[in-house]
């Protein structure tokens, strides 16, 4: 019988002696790089290889044919149903476990034909969850304001206009479908032109949200809810819709953490609002992992619930390797103990106190760059994944492969790491690779800095691309989260 875990330095021995094989089984190993060091038997399956085979613990499998891909749970079945993959699986011995960052019904079919474990609350669980509308319902539970919404089907501007009289609401507002992210279900509607130009995305839901349209800052949060209670980490200040980074309106492509991003009041309102939250979900059923999107109002201070995501997600990498996360463990290693089965006691009060401490936050920032131009062609030449350099004119170089971010040593270096590479298309949304820095991407009025773009330019003027072949052969640009 095992003994119960008592305390942060024997869950670490634990993960450290771990046995039990786990995959992360993802387009690529971005959300939980380096996770790998932490815990061992830990180990990535991906389908893009962002490394060119020298990554020692992703596992690629070559390509082979599959229908058009329309989601990343459509990678991940593809995957799972790959003898190479199954092969490399059984390869490390009996009762596996995987994670991911988007699965379904159809994962977790083949997971139990495979004998693997998932280790994450079901699918139709988190798909009721990560529904904006039910997000809205569960923070009013929780005692977690939404800015002014209504949420109710619409079938014409006019009712439109007639929503917001009832609901008290102006005629400028941002409506959200169900689904979706990155700014691709989000619709900003000020006219009966902005109405009729995303009317046919709106109006075959049977729910929307319609939302006061704020002057306001993004943020984001991720934690953990355990049966011990809910782990919280730091808020992180997001990139949204730079357009040298996206081309969506609303999209996110980035995020910093710094101390002093946010007063100690706006922390503090967060740190307990997301606790509550989690206590909440527990109460729905949901355990582990999960990040919540909040907005600041500029012109009142205050503070609303955005989403949220029932799982890991982009800015997972930016948590997980905070220097918080280096002082005890990261975020994630208690999602994996609270489905470890094993018993475990620890102090969370004292836990979030301590990451809510700027003493243990440090600077970064992470910049999602995807092509901006509406086109398509085959990209010839790729930057490598590595450590690039900025020299003294602003040009940046290539310095050597590394898979650590941890490797930039000062605001002259960055880590790339590269999704689109050579022989792939590049359409209009696509994800060009993800630039993670040392200190701020943004200035103190929340635009890209200097220093950023000059990043931005001079990694994506790495990319050269040729004309495809013929017309026909375009594919249709995919407009799903890969990370």
């Amino acid at each position: 019988m095992k003994r119960k875990l008592n305390g942060i330095s024997d869950i670490r021995r634990f993960f450290h002696r771990n046995e039990r094989p786990i995959f992360f089984i993802s387009a690529t190993n971005f959300n939980l790089l380096g996770l790998d060091e932490w815990v061992k038997n830990f180990h990535y399956v991906s389908y893009v290889d962002c490394y060119d085979g020298a990554h020692p613990n992703v596992f690629v499998p070559s390509e082979i044919a599959h229908p058009e891909f329309e989601s990343i749970e459509d990678i991940n079945n593809y995957l799972l149903e790959h003898k190479e993959v199954i092969d490399y699986i059984k390869s490390f011995g009996a009762d596996p476990v995987a994670v991911f960052l988007m699965f379904n019904e159809r994962t977790e079919e083949l997971c139990r034909e495979l004998g693997i474990e998932v280790w994450f609350p079901p699918a139709s669980l988190r798909s009721r969850c990560d529904n904006k509308m039910e997000t809205v319902r569960i923070g009013n539970k929780a005692g977690v304001p939404s800015a002014p919404n209504a949420l109710c089907k619409v079938d014409s501007y006019e009712h439109l206009v007639q929503i917001c009289d009832e609901h008290g609401l102006s005629n400028d507002v941002v409506i959200q479908t169900a689904f979706g992210d990155s700014g691709h279900t989000t619709f900003f509607i000020s006219s009966e032109d902005d109405w009729n130009k995303h009317a046919d995305e709106i109006t075959p839901d049977p729910e929307v949200k319609i939302m006061k349209r704020l002057n306001c800052r993004g943020s984001t949060l991720e934690a953990c809810t355990t049966s011990r209670g809910t782990i919280v980490g730091p808020l992180l200040t997001e990139v949204v819709g730079a357009r040298e980074l996206t081309p969506y309106r609303g999209g996110w492509c980035g995020n910093e953490i710094f101390p002093g991003a946010f007063s100690q009041e706006i922390r503090d309102k967060a740190r307990d609002y997301t606790f509550q939250f989690g206590e909440q979900l527990r109460k729905e059923g949901y355990r582990g992992y999960f990040d919540l999107d909040y907005l600041i109002d500029t012109d009142t201070g205050e503070i609303y619930l955005g989403e949220l995501n029932p799982r890991v997600t982009g800015a997972s990498s930016m948590t997980n390797h905070a220097a918080f996360a280096h002082a005890d463990a990261p975020l994630f290693l208690f999602h994996l103990l609270e489905f470890s089965g094993i018993e475990f006691e620890f102090d969370v009060e004292d836990l979030n106190a301590r990451w809510s401490d700027p003493e243990y936050i440090d600077s970064w920032c992470q910049l999602v760059i995807k092509h901006t131009r509406d086109e398509i062609d085959i990209v010839t030449d790729a930057p490598p994944t590595g450590i690039w350099k900025m020299n003294d004119d602003g040009s940046v170089e290539y310095s050597r492969f590394d898979y650590h971010r941890r490797a930039v040593s000062s605001e002259k270096e960055a880590f790339f790491l590269r999704i689109t590479g050579a022989d792939d298309y590049r359409y209009e949304g696509a994800d060009l690779g993800i630039l993670i820095l040392r200190g701020r991407s943004m200035t103190g009025d929340f635009i890209l800095n200097d220093r950023a773009r000059a990043w931005i330019d001079g990694i994506v003027a790495q990319y050269i691309g040729k004309p495809l072949p013929t017309p026909s052969a375009a594919p249709e640009a995919g407009n799903f989260k890969i990370m």
